[in-house]
This record gives structure tokens, C-alpha cells and sequence, in this order.
């Protein structure tokens, strides 16, 4: 027997078959953290759905889309999901008028214009905001803002849906700021040398070039703030109040959608009931707007999205 084909030439093969193994393992691991993702998605969908078929075998679910009136706890009962659907974006686009300008404004800054030391300290502490229980935000809300807005404004209630927008806008605003500071930096720099070279000017150089380029991340990351101002809880329930009404006026009290799924959560309405069941329909609206944002985020980022080759 050859030394080519003896028992010393299999040796190598030992390490490759207990790397192989391993990957094996690692990748069996990672499919079941994906399929465990993927199963709890279903069920969640799969428990909104069927405790809502409950509400809609009692509730026309044309009333329910397009009733103006929510009064599912009171005689006569209505269920019209409007006035809350109302208050969640009446909030959700106060929100916005704060946080998309501002927050595109700061990343524009941190990334044309600040230096690198400063860009080092300004954009974590952008980011520390995120980092704030919403609890801390709702109490900010009550005790400080609203107390504001009632001294300029003399009309505006205790509860208010403007005193949550605006803290709800400053909550999402590192959000918008930190993402749309990644988009753009991670534009090419030959991009901006051109400009330069053809002697544009620097603020030329950010919104005729810069912004255009990054325009996909800038629009997911406007959309991933708008389902994140959609989706909160605890400030609009704090802060807004919880009088479902069909309004634009921000000094009044409103209920969103969050916050009554909070007000029923609290076990107030017997299990089985049609009250009960109402929670779950709420929630399965909500999660099909915010799914809705996202395929739209989806659908704008590879819409305008850039390639640089």
C-alpha cells in the first residue's frame, strides 16, 4: 500500500466532515429560528382573524369599516371603527409634520455638513431618544407639553390629540434622522465630487444630488416612522384621551386605535363578549394599516431605489 492511498491520507478528511456537521447544525438552528418567527406571525393572524369573524357573524363589517360612531359598550351600540381610525392618523400626522421635515433636516446635516466629531456626538444622542420608555414620553406629555399648549391655546383640552402628536414626533424622530443619515452617507462620494467639480455649492450638492440618491432609504424610513407613530400606545393613551369622535381639530380629546385596544385589555369586557371580540377586530385593522405601509415602503423603495456600479 502506497503512502498516497494509506490510512494517514484520510486524515484531512476528519476536519472537513466535522466542519460539514457543523454547518449542518448551524443551519438547522437558523431555518428554526425562522420558521419559529414565521409560525408566530401565523398565529397571531390566525387568533385576530377568527376571534373577529366572532364580531363580524353579529356586526355588518361594512358597519364596522364605515360607521362614524364607536360606542360598543353603550345602548344603542355602534361599532363604525372611524372615529378611531380618525384619532390614530389625526395623531399619527401631527406626528409627522414634526419628525419627517426635522429628522430629514438633522440627517442632512450629520451627513453633509457636521464634521466627524461632531456627527460622533450628536447622532447617539439622536439615538438615546429611542432608547426612552414610552411611559417617560406619555408623562412628558401631560405634565409639560399639555400644559403649554393650554396656556397658547385656551380651547385645548386636558387630554388633547395635539400634545400627543407632538411627543409622539419627537419620539420618532431619531428614527427618521438615523436612517436617513445611513442613506445618504451611504451615497458614493464620486456623486458629490462631480457636483463640486462643476462647481456646485454644498447646499446644491445635499438636495439636488445627495437627497435624490438616497430617496429610497429616506422614503422607508419615512414609512417605517409613520407605522411606528400609528402603532403607539402608551403616549396617545396617556396624552390623547379616550373620546372616539370624528375630528381634525388637535386641541380636542381623541381615542386611537392603540388606545382602546389598552382600555378593553384591561378587563373590562368578559371574555366572549362582543365587546371583547371588538378587540381583536381593532387589532386586525391595525395590523393590516401598518402591513399596508409596509408593502408601500416596499413597493417606493424598489421603485426609486439606485444602483452605483
Amino acid at each position: 500500500m502506497s503512502p498516497a492511498t494509506g490510512p494517514a491520507s484520510n486524515a484531512p478528511l476528519a476536519p472537513r466532515r466535522h466542519q460539514a456537521r457543523r454547518e449542518r447544525v448551524v443551519g438547522a438552528l437558523l431555518f428554526a429560528c425562522g420558521a419559529l418567527s414565521s409560525l408566530t406571525t401565523v398565529g397571531i393572524v390566525v387568533v385576530l382573524i377568527t376571534q373577529s369573524l366572532g364580531l363580524f357573524a353579529e356586526v355588518s363589517p361594512l358597519e364596522f369599516l364605515f360607521g362614524t360612531r364607536w360606542s360598543p359598550d353603550l345602548v344603542p351600540r355602534s361599532f363604525g371603527i372611524l372615529p378611531l381610525v380618525n384619532g390614530t392618523l389625526l395623531v399619527a400626522a401631527g406626528a409627522s409634520l414634526i419628525a419627517l421635515p426635522v429628522g430629514l433636516a438633522t440627517a442632512i446635516y450629520l451627513s453633509e455638513y457636521a464634521s466627524r466629531r461632531t456627527r460622533r456626538i450628536v447622532k447617539p444622542a439622536l439615538e438615546i431618544l429611542a432608547g426612552i420608555p414610552t411611559v417617560v414620553y406619555g408623562y412628558f406629555a401631560i405634565v409639560f407639553v399639555t400644559p403649554i399648549l393650554r396656556a397658547l391655546f385656551p380651547a385645548a383640552g386636558v387630554f388633547n390629540a395635539g400634545s400627543a402628536a407632538i411627543v409622539v414626533g419627537i419620539m420618532i424622530l431619531p428614527m427618521v434622522s438615523s436612517l436617513s443619515e445611513d442613506a445618504l452617507s451611504a451615497v458614493p462620494r464620486s456623486l458629490r465630487e462631480a457636483a463640486y467639480g462643476l462647481g456646485a455649492t454644498r447646499f446644491e450638492v445635499s438636495t439636488g444630488i445627495v437627497v435624490p440618491a438616497g430617496l429610497s432609504g429616506i422614503l422607508a424610513s419615512f414609512i417605517l416612522a409613520i407605522s411606528r407613530a400609528i402603532a403607539e400606545t402608551m403616549v396617545v393613551t396617556m396624552a390623547a384621551g379616550a373620546t372616539p369622535r370624528m375630528t381634525l381639530d388637535l386641541l380636542q380629546s381623541v381615542q386611537t386605535m392603540t388606545a382602546y385596544i389598552v382600555q378593553v385589555s384591561l378587563g373590562d369586557a368578559p371574555s366572549g363578549t362582543i365587546e371583547y371580540r371588538t378587540l381583536f377586530a381593532v387589532a386586525l385593522l391595525l395590523f393590516l394599516i401598518t402591513l399596508g405601509l409596509n408593502l408601500l415602503s416596499q413597493r417606493l423603495t424598489a421603485r426609486f431605489a439606485a444602483s452605483y456600479r
